[in-house]
């Protein structure tokens, strides 16, 4: 296996523990106020990564000091995003929210394009824009249409697909930056969610086993480990093929929820299944190269 192939399965890996991000948050109950729980989350990725410092005999002080855009890219992708997304979600309809919000796999498709030494491949797009498709028939069941009054908050959710995909996309320019730098991102982006958690809410602990279940697991999965990976994948392996293959985390999350139960099987549902298979087969579909002479 190439290192590409190795970086981008890596990075795949993210999207799948992405996809139970649903039903660990179900487990929290929706007690735990948004940056409370951004913040908690993201302290626990950051021991996740202390340990790995520890195992390793250094308290990971040597992965502080990096170029200024690393800094900029990974705090403003981390907080930036989650910061815009909550409020999009105080000020519109969720539906709407996601579906705009669901744009950055697609953007990540369009911008790659832009970075040196990568040129745009048709089949990426029409894959993208099938797997678009599907989540947008996923999560789109129960909106009400878009509607003038929540410009706002529709704004806010385009804001968290550019922030996500500008992330994901120009980390490759600082693809030297060791993932292991991600764990400081982790940490600055806890501290500033406890401020604003601190200045706009009031603190509510987790009751019960299920509830801590659910956090624990959202601090060591979809937040921890997935972000770790993802910034691998992304400096490291193919990124629009990647920027596709997320398509598949709603969809991994609505099965996920399926099968505990805390979801019904539908029609809906197997179309959007398909749609989102199809277009990741079909941007993961190499191009042969016609033969000399």
């Amino acid at each position: 296996m190439s290192p590409q192939h190795r970086a981008t399965l890596i990075g795949s890996g993210a999207i799948f523990l992405w996809g139970a991000l649903a039903l660990l948050t179900r487990l929290t109950e929706g007690r735990i106020p948004p940056f409370q729980m951004m913040a908690m989350t993201f302290s626990l990725a950051f021991l996740l990564m202390l340990g790995r410092w520890c195992r390793q005999g250094h308290l990971g002080l040597r992965h502080l000091r990096q170029p200024p855009l690393a800094w900029l890219l990974g705090v403003a992708g981390y907080f930036g995003y989650h910061f815009c997304y909550f409020l999009a979600m105080r000020l519109a309809p969720a539906v709407e929210v996601s579906l705009l919000a669901y744009l950055w796999p697609l953007l990540i498709v369009l911008l790659a394009a832009l970075l040196p030494g990568e040129r745009f491949k048709p089949h990426y797009l029409a894959g993208a824009l099938l797997a678009l498709a599907g989540c947008w028939l996923l999560i789109g069941s129960g909106g009400t249409g878009f509607n003038l009054a929540y410009l706002t908050g529709y704004l806010l959710a385009l804001a968290c697909a550019l922030i996500w995909s500008g992330y994901s996309v120009f980390s490759r320019l600082v693809r030297q930056v060791s993932s292991d730098a991600v764990g400081w991102f982790c940490a600055a982006t806890a501290v500033l969610a406890l401020l604003f958690h601190l200045a706009w809410e009031t603190t509510v602990w987790p009751q019960g086993g299920g509830q801590w279940i659910g956090l624990v697991g959202l601090g060591l999965g979809p937040v921890g480990i997935a972000f770790f990976a993802w910034d691998h994948g992304i400096k490291h392996g193919n990124l629009q093929l990647l920027g596709v293959l997320a398509y598949a985390a709603p969809l991994i999350s609505t099965l996920l929820l399926v099968i505990a139960g805390e979801a019904s099987p539908s029609w809906t549902l197997l179309l959007a299944c398909l749609a989102i298979v199809a277009g990741s087969l079909m941007a993961g579909l190499r191009r042969s190269r016609p033969v000399a002479g």
